[in-house]
C-alpha cells in the first residue's frame, strides 16, 4: 500500500449553488497535481454496493494549468494571547506582579505555562520533570522541592523589583476533600533570590502558548484560572467565565482583553468549585478556568490552494475536489444545495454533517473502542491519521491527559470524509444518495449545519425529508426546526439508527466547531467531569435527548435499543401490518418466508445499531410495527441506557430488537423509520429490484406526492412496553 501524501479541506462543507468553494490543499511531497470537481452519486467502492459512481463537471478556472501542491504544515495547541503592547501605562514596568493557578494534567511533560514578554527580557513560568520554574532573564527558580500532582490545583505568585534586583515567589495549594492526599502537601513555598531582570515595555502575556512572537501552537495540557498583572500599581484581572462562547479573554477592570486560539475547553470547573452548583451559568465564578491542550486544533490556516465559483444553476448534490498526481487520487466533499430563490425538488437528502464532525479523524480502527476491533490493514486515509495525530482527535477520544474530547472542527483536514474511506457514516450516506438518483424522483441536498443555522426554513421548501443512515448528533435548533416542519405536514423518512442522540451545541464565535458534552448516560467513550456536563456554548445541559425529556421516539418513532457489530440479520414482517392502512409499503414486495432484507453488504438489512419502537419512551401509539429484527447474533446487546443494574437478562432479550415503524402526523406529514444502520447496505442489491428498495420506493412515492395522508383513527390504548 502507497502511503498517502496528499490531504485537504474545504472553508465549508455546505453552500449554495452561485457561492464560492475554496480548497487548501498539502501534500508531503510538494509538485504539481490535476485539480477538477465531480459530482458524487456514489461513494461506495465495495463490490456488494451500488457501485463507485462520479460525473465531471466543467469548471473553467480549474482547466487552464496544475495546481502547485506545497507542505502546509498543522500546529496544533491551544492558548489565549494578550497584546500588552497595546496599554500605554505598560510602556515602562519597575515593579511586576504576577499570579495564577494552574492544574497540570501531564505534570511531567516539559511544557511552558504562561509567559510574560517585556523588553528587559521574558518572564515563563514552565513545568520540567514535574517542578515548576520561573524564568526571569537569565535566571531561574524552582518555585518548591516537590513536584507538582497532577490534576491539583496550585496558586502562584511572582513579584519583581528592578529597584532592589529581587524577585520572590510563593506557591500554594488549598486543601482537598482527601486528608490523607494533603498529607504531604506543604501549604506554601516561598522563595526570593535576586534579579536581573530590565523591566522595560510589556509586550504579550501568553497563557499555555507559544514563548516568542514567531511561533505558533499551545504547549501546555492542564487548567489556568484567576490570571493576574500589577504592574507599577496597575491591576490587571482575566476573567475566563466571561464570553464563554466566544474567542475574548475578558479582563475585567482596563478592557485589555486577549484572544483564545485553537479552541482550548472553557465551562470547566476551577480552584474554587465546591460541587454546590452544577451548572456553570448558576455561579460563574466557580468556573473561572479554561483547559488547555497541546493537540487540540481548531483552524489549520492553510493558503488556499484554489477556489470556485458555483454556477447558480448548479444541480444540488454531493460534489468533491479532485486531486490527482501520478501516484494518487484524493476527493475532498462538499455538500450545494439550490441557489436561493431556485426552484427546489420536493425531496431532500440530510447530510449528517454534525455526525461528519463528531467522527472526525477517528481513531477507533487501530487505537481501539468498546465496540470495534483494532486492524492492522487501514486504508491509506486512516493510516495517515495513524501517522499524523497534529490532524487532531475525534470525539468518541480522550486527549492525551485523558479528558474527554469536546470539540471538533471541519476547519481542518477530516480524512474520513472521503469517498470509500470509512464503512461508517459518509460513504454509506452516498449509497443513499444512489439510491435516491436511481429512483429518478428528483432530490436535492441539504446538511445540518444548514438546519441549524436557518431552522425549519431550511426544510420548508421540501415536502420530503430523507434521514441518512446515522443521524446521530442534534443541536436544540436542529431538533425544533424538525418538530416545527413536522407539524407543518412534513413527511420524514428515517432511513437508519441511533438517530437523534446526542445533544450538541455550535457558536457563531467559532464557525464550524461544534461542542458536546456526554453527560450522565449513554453509550460513550469518556465522562466529563464533574460540574462539565452543561455546554459552555449556550449553557444547555449536555447528554442524550432522551435524558433532556426529548427522546426520538417521539419524533420518529423509534429509539436507540441496541449495538453489535457481527453479521446483520433479516426483519420478521409483522403480519397484523398487511392488512393494516399501512399495508401500501408492501406492494409489490416479495417475502422470502415472511421475512425481508435477508441480505445486504452486512448480512441483512438489521444491524450495527437498531432502534426500537417503545410507547413508554414516546412512540406515537397509532403507530403501525411493520416488521421487526430479534435474531441477532450474542454480540448484539442493550445499549448502556438500557441497564439498570448488573443482571443477567434473558435470552433472546425483548428490548434487543429493530423496528420498522409507520404513522401519520398532523396537517397529512408521516413518519417511516426503518431502525436500522445496515438498511442501506440491503438497498442495492439486484440492480435495486429487491425487498427493501421496493418497500422504500413505495414510501417515497407515496410521500412524494401531494395527495394529503389521511389521519389515522384515533387508537385504542396500548399497554407502555418499556425498559425503564
Amino acid at each position: 500500500m502507497t502511503e498517502k501524501q496528499i490531504t485537504a479541506y474545504c472553508d465549508r462543507w455546505s453552500l449554495r449553488a452561485g457561492e464560492v468553494s475554496t480548497l487548501r490543499a498539502s501534500s508531503l511531497v510538494p509538485g504539481p497535481a490535476n485539480l477538477s470537481v465531480v459530482q458524487l452519486i456514489c461513494g461506495d467502492p465495495t463490490s456488494a454496493g451500488p457501485g463507485f459512481h462520479e460525473r465531471d463537471v466543467t469548471f473553467p478556472e480549474l482547466s487552464a494549468r496544475p495546481v502547485q501542491l506545497d507542505h502546509q504544515p498543522l500546529v496544533p495547541g491551544s492558548y489565549a494571547l494578550v497584546d500588552l503592547a497595546a496599554q500605554a501605562e505598560l510602556a515602562v514596568a519597575r515593579h511586576l506582579h504576577a499570579s495564577f493557578s494552574v492544574l497540570a494534567t501531564l505534570p511531567a511533560e516539559p511544557q511552558r505555562v504562561l509567559t510574560i514578554s517585556a523588553g528587559g527580557g521574558d518572564i515563563a513560568f514552565t513545568l520540567e520533570d514535574g517542578q515548576i520554574w520561573c524564568h526571569v532573564g537569565d535566571s531561574r527558580v524552582q518555585l518548591r522541592d516537590q513536584p507538582l500532582v497532577a490534576h491539583r490545583w496550585y496558586q502562584v505568585s511572582l513579584s519583581i523589583d528592578v529597584d532592589t534586583a529581587t524577585m520572590r515567589s510563593t506557591i500554594s495549594t488549598a486543601r482537598t476533600a482527601s486528608p490523607a492526599r494533603d498529607l504531604h502537601e506543604p501549604a506554601l513555598s516561598a522563595n526570593t533570590a535576586a534579579t536581573n531582570w530590565g523591566g522595560g515595555a510589556l509586550a504579550r502575556l501568553v497563557l499555555g502558548g507559544p514563548g516568542d512572537a514567531n511561533s505558533v501552537g499551545g504547549d501546555f495540557d492542564g487548567r489556568l484560572a484567576g490570571v493576574q498583572l500589577t504592574i507599577d500599581g496597575l491591576t490587571f484581572e482575566w476573567g475566563m467565565e466571561r464570553d464563554m462562547s466566544g474567542r475574548t479573554l475578558v479582563e475585567t477592570r482596563h478592557g485589555l482583553n486577549g484572544q483564545f486560539h485553537q479552541l482550548p475547553t472553557r465551562a470547566v470547573t476551577g480552584p474554587s468549585f465546591d460541587g454546590t452548583n452544577q451548572r456553570w451559568t448558576d455561579d460563574p465564578r466557580q468556573w473561572n478556568a479554561t483547559h488547555f491542550h497541546k493537540e487540540d486544533i481548531y483552524d489549520a490556516g492553510w493558503a488556499e490552494t484554489a477556489s470556485v465559483v458555483l454556477p447558480p444553476d448548479l444541480p444540488s448534490g454531493i460534489y468533491a475536489f479532485k486531486i490527482e498526481t501520478d501516484d494518487e487520487v484524493d476527493r475532498v466533499p462538499f455538500f450545494v444545495r439550490p441557489a436561493i430563490e431556485a426552484p427546489t425538488a420536493d425531496v431532500a437528502l440530510l447530510m449528517s454533517s454534525a455526525t461528519y464532525l463528531a467522527y472526525a479523524n477517528h481513531r477507533m480502527l487501530f487505537e481501539g473502542a468498546d465496540f470495534i476491533p483494532t486492524k492492522s490493514r487501514l486504508r491509506p486515509e486512516h493510516d495517515y491519521v495513524r501517522r499524523h495525530r497534529e490532524l487532531g482527535r475525534s470525539m468518541y477520544e480522550k486527549h492525551r491527559d485523558q479528558s474527554g474530547v469536546m470539540f471538533s472542527s471541519r476547519l481542518r483536514p477530516v480524512l474520513n470524509l472521503r469517498p470509500g474511506a470509512d464503512g461508517w457514516n459518509f460513504t454509506p450516506d452516498t449509497d443513499l444518495n444512489a439510491f435516491l438518483h436511481h429512483s429518478e424522483i428528483g432530490h436535492d441536498i441539504i446538511a445540518d449545519e444548514d438546519l441549524h443555522a436557518e431552522g425549519a426554513a431550511a426544510l420548508a421548501p421540501y415536502r420530503v425529508i430523507v434521514t441518512c443512515s446515522h443521524p446521530e448528533y442534534w443541536s436544540t435548533a436542529m431538533l425544533d426546526a424538525l418538530e416545527t416542519w413536522q407539524r407543518d405536514g412534513g413527511r420524514l423518512m428515517y432511513l437508519g439508527g441511533n438517530g437523534f442522540y446526542w445533544r450538541v451545541a455550535f457558536s457563531d464565535d467559532w464557525p464550524g466547531a461544534m461542542e458536546l458534552r456526554r453527560a450522565e448516560d449513554g453509550v460513550r467513550n469518556w465522562q466529563p467531569g464533574h460540574g462539565e456536563s452543561y455546554h459552555a456554548w449556550g449553557g444547555e445541559y449536555g447528554g442524550m435527548w432522551r435524558r433532556n425529556g426529548r427522546a426520538p421516539n417521539e419524533l420518529v418513532g423509534v429509539g436507540f435499543a441496541a449495538q453489535g457489530f457481527g453479521r446483520a440479520t433479516w426483519f420478521d414482517v409483522n403480519q397484523s401490518s398487511l392488512e393494516s392502512r399501512a399495508a401500501w409499503i408492501f406492494k409489490g414486495v416479495e417475502f422470502d418466508d415472511n421475512r425481508i432484507g435477508t441480505t445486504g453488504l452486512g448480512g441483512g438489512a438489521a444491524g450495527q445499531e437498531v432502534d426500537r419502537y417503545d410507547t413508554g419512551l414516546g412512540s406515537p401509539e397509532h403507530a403501525v410495527v411493520l416488521a421487526s429484527a430479534t435474531t441477532f447474533g450474542p454480540d448484539m446487546v442493550r445499549t448502556k441506557e438500557e441497564f439498570e443494574g448488573s443482571v443477567v437478562y434473558p435470552t433472546p432479550d425483548p428490548f434487543v430488537r429493530a423496528d420498522i415503524v409507520f404513522f401519520e402526523t398532523p396537517n397529512g406529514g408521516a413518519v417511516f423509520s426503518v431502525g436500522s444502520i445496515s438498511w442501506f447496505g440491503a438497498l442495492a442489491r439486484n440492480g435495486y429490484d429487491n425487498d427493501v428498495a421496493q418497500m422504500t420506493r413505495n414510501v417515497l412515492e407515496r410521500f412524494a406526492d401531494a395527495a394529503p395522508i389521511p389521519e389515522p383513527p384515533i387508537p385504542e390504548p396500548r399497554r407502555a412496553v418499556s425498559s425503564r
